[in-house]
């Protein structure tokens, strides 16, 4: 487990080096006293580990930057390694040059030879919604994979879609690169009408050889349907035919062993077993629970991830 005494520990994600685990979460300060506040205070904090439960926090990856486009707070994101052996963090942003607020959502990039030292790429964000398919002020959560038959590479982001009903426009927005820098934005590779009205932290992997898509939506951004078919749940998953879609998100099914589990990344356990890690989110009802938990072994039955503890 991850818990900090004088900071907030929420959405995090995994990179791996060989020898170590490198954890990137979201982090804010104590002091401000009501966790709502935590959004516009975010900065990308890291941690090291051999076994995903005893971390050593290091110095933070990446904090808002004065007088830049992500000045105000930075948000959830991934990272990946390139061709050229050099790691990539695709990260969520807020600005304070718009007066937008937690609606000014914008995707950026840094880079690191070593997972420990970042540097910006760029002034400018990397890749804005287009209006034809996705509403403004939902552009977050970055999601980097490589393609799985080697053509560049590919980026799932937090979306709403245009024209569609609230709590049913929840999409997975979609860019492609050639060289992870610069994106051309595509269509969602969802389609709105599942009863999410957002698909946050989305992710996807090869799970025991099958194409699996993961993310959350607290039940407060799902339709009245979603939540009266299936109850309260945060993490919702999905099999498909492969990692690029288009996916079936109306067949989405919840993980059941932790309703309230948030950003619940998927992370590969040296034995080859996969684990969720996440927080618990226990909002409205009561405060969050601001600590990423200690990894969940999980495996894949009849297309459902089951907790196995």
């Amino acid at each position: 487990m991850l818990r900090l005494p004088d900071d907030w520990v929420w959405d995090n994600w995994v990179a791996e080096d060989g020898e170590r685990y490198h954890l990137f979460f979201l982090r804010a300060p104590r002091a401000l006293g009501d966790p709502g506040l935590r959004h516009t205070a975010a900065r990308i904090g890291h941690a090291t580990s051999s076994d995903l439960v005893v971390w050593e926090v290091e110095r933070d990856a990446l904090v808002p930057e004065a007088g830049w486009w992500d000045d105000l707070a930075l948000w959830t994101g991934s990272v990946a390694r390139g061709d050229d052996g050099v790691w990539r963090l695709f990260y969520s942003a807020l600005s304070t040059t718009r007066g937008l607020g937690v609606r000014d959502q914008r995707i950026g990039m840094a880079e690191s030879d070593d997972l420990f030292r970042w540097r910006r790429l760029g002034d400018r964000p990397l890749v804005a919604p287009d209006l034809r398919w996705y509403v403004s002020g939902t552009w977050r959560d970055p999601f980097v994979f490589r393609d799985p038959g080697g053509d560049g590479w590919h980026m799932l982001i937090t979306a709403r879609a245009t024209g569609a009903p609230r709590f049913d426009d929840g999409v997975l927005g979609h860019a492609r690169s050639a060289d992870m820098r610069a994106w051309e934005l595509e269509p969602p590779i969802s389609g709105p009408g599942a009863g999410f009205g957002e698909l946050e932290v989305s992710q996807v992997r090869i799970v025991e050889g099958q194409p699996v898509l993961a993310f959350t939506c607290h039940p407060d951004q799902q339709s009245p349907e979603r939540v009266a078919r299936f109850g309260r749940f945060c993490t919702w998953s999905v099999a498909g035919d492969s990692l690029t879609g288009p996916w079936a998100v109306d067949h989405a099914r919840p993980f059941r062993g932790e309703p309230t589990l948030s950003a619940a990344p998927f992370v590969q356990r040296r034995d080859g077993s996969w684990a969720l890690l996440g927080f618990r989110n226990l909002e409205p009802d009561a405060p969050p629970r601001l600590e990423v938990v200690d990894p969940i072994p999980v495996e894949l039955r009849d297309g459902e991830l089951i907790d196995l503890r």
